[in-house]
């Protein structure tokens, strides 16, 4: 690939992360289109934009730690439950059609947009919830079931555990945005990237600027998703989320 092409994806993937960063999801709606684009086929590029999208968590931890807001029993038990799922939807996807997966997938993320919009103080002051053993249990098994989405699927998956923290454990938008970033960006994004790795092929003379820009791309996002209210990132979720599902069904 030549320096033109390179700098191509390097402002693409910080855009991409930027605002995937801020709002807690859907890098993929910009990037893995671009690098099919590009030249990649699917397969290829599903696997080399899921090892760049690590980059974003890396640069996106970066930030949120030096602010602390991470529970640590939270963070591993959403790390326990949606680990697994991660695992299985990798090992799957690369022999699977998906193209009545992406229509289901997109009108389910849609309806997370109009759900998240008809509920305006959604997101807005954090309070503890279902955090009893049967409340552990169910929201649990959602985020199993959203980890083998983010192992087999490209696009968004990080946004559906954003709501669902906000939704089921009483997270405000800030908190669930930093939860996500750092335990779906690096951990689960992280094992679906070696997954994909060891079964499928990825284009690794592409990866310098997809990493520079995820790296940069998720350190500002996460920074802007800190010193802004939670109106603003609740606004942004419900645009992307909306954006992300009519370009799955529309792929």
């Amino acid at each position: 690939m030549d320096w033109l092409s390179q700098l191509i994806l390097l402002i693409i993937s910080l855009l991409a992360n930027v605002f995937s960063a801020f709002v807690g999801g859907g890098a993929g709606l910009i990037q893995l289109p671009a690098l099919i684009f590009l030249g990649l086929t699917f397969s290829v590029a599903l696997a080399t934009h899921k090892i760049a999208s690590v980059a974003l968590g890396v640069g996106a931890t970066i930030r949120h730690l030096r602010d602390n807001a991470l529970e640590r029993p939270f963070a591993l038990f959403i790390l326990a439950t949606g680990l697994p799922g991660v695992l299985v939807g990798a090992m799957v996807i690369l022999n699977v059609p998906d193209q009545l997966a992406r229509v289901a997938l997109g009108i389910l993320t849609i309806s997370l947009a109009v759900y998240s919009f008809l509920r305006p103080e959604l997101g807005q002051v954090g309070v503890a919830i279902h955090r009893d053993m049967r409340g552990m249990a169910l929201g649990g098994t959602v985020l199993a079931v959203i980890g083998v989405l983010n192992g087999s699927l490209t696009s968004g998956t990080g946004l559906f555990v954003t709501l669902w923290l906000v939704t089921w454990f009483g997270l405000d938008y800030k908190a669930a945005v930093a939860y996500t970033l750092v335990l779906v960006g690096v951990f689960w994004n992280g094992t679906g990237a070696i997954v994909l790795g060891i079964l499928g092929n990825i284009e690794w003379s592409w990866l310098p600027a997809l990493i520079i820009g995820s790296l940069v791309g998720g350190y500002l996002g996460a920074h802007l998703s800190i010193i802004k209210g939670n109106q603003l990132i609740k606004r942004g979720f419900e645009l992307v989320t909306l954006l992300i599902g009519l370009k799955l069904i529309l792929s």
